[in-house]
């Protein structure tokens, strides 16, 4: 039967092409003010085409993708452009104690009260 060939990653031709792609999408983005660098809706555009453009470059010097070189790529374009954008991490805190107490009361309260009216109504069902 007929043999299949498999063509071997040619990591070098990659990264001889990789930067084509950055330099595209760094061209891109100085269409966009660099205070909107963290707004992914404002150059969501620019950088699907980049990694498309990685893909196809990856994908032509018959390299899988993502694979680590690339990913090292993208990362090294990530902190040029987004290193400044961090996500707002929200922090927590337990309410004062007297919401607390109070949060934690009630449904204590009430659940006492439901079994105390299920026994009283258990023993009165004559009436019922």
């Amino acid at each position: 039967g007929a043999r299949q060939q498999t063509n071997l990653c040619n990591e070098s031709l990659m990264l001889e092409r990789l930067p084509a792609c950055g330099k595209s999408f760094e061209e891109m983005m100085k269409k966009v003010d660099s205070k909107k660098w963290c707004n992914l809706t404002e150059f969501i555009m620019y950088y699907d085409d980049f990694t498309q453009c990685t893909e196809r470059e990856a994908n032509e010097a018959s390299c899988y993708w993502p694979n680590p070189l690339a990913e090292g790529f993208i990362t090294g374009i990530h902190k040029q452009f987004f290193s400044n954008c961090t996500s707002e991490k929200v922090h927590w805190e337990d309410p004062p104690d007297e919401i607390l107490v109070t949060l934690i009361l009630i449904p204590v309260m009430l659940t006492c009260a439901m079994i105390t009216l299920v026994v009283w109504c258990s023993k009165r069902s004559d009436i019922l």
